[in-house]
């Protein structure tokens, strides 16, 4: 299933990347995603995200395949200007995960955070249907991480 999703910062993609790249900003924006468990490492222009999240929020009928929770790790692989990442989520275990590209363009005196990319998941019967729900989470995800953003760019830590 094919992912597009975007968002837009009044600061200059300098500033986005640096906050993206910040431990503290990616702890945070995690937590303020109900995560049970996160530990966030960069490492140069690597972030990496490891995450265990409840399935409260799935449908009664995927929670059999998906579980109480679900572990996830977020991998963001940025080029050397800081504009472009390889993104990847993989769900350690089961068969489904997000693979794409973020990038960040310059739209005015803001940035444009893009991601396209691709869900899959190699499930008979209801692939179909977790794709849907892992797009929309990430979806979700990137909203909260947005309206977080927005108030540490402003300077709220």
């Amino acid at each position: 299933m094919k992912i597009t999703h975007s968002v837009r910062y009044d600061a200059s993609p300098d500033e986005v990347y640096a906050m993206l790249t910040d431990p503290s900003f990616r702890e945070k924006a995690s937590w303020a995603q109900s995560v049970e468990s996160v530990e966030v490492s960069v490492e140069g222009a690597s972030v990496r995200i490891d995450m265990v999240q409840p399935n409260t929020d799935i449908p009664k009928a995927l929670r059999t395949f998906a579980g109480a929770s679900t572990h996830a790790i977020q991998a963001e692989a940025w080029d050397a200007a800081g504009r472009q990442a390889e993104f990847s989520v993989t769900t350690p275990g089961k068969p489904a995960g997000i693979t794409g590209t973020r990038r960040l363009v310059a739209d005015g005196s803001g940035t444009l955070d893009q991601f396209e990319g691709e869900a899959k998941a190699k499930v008979p019967l209801i692939g179909g249907k977790i794709e849907s729900l892992i797009a929309q989470k990430l979806k979700d995800g990137w909203d909260i991480e947005h309206g977080l953003g927005a108030a540490w760019l402003g300077g709220e830590r």
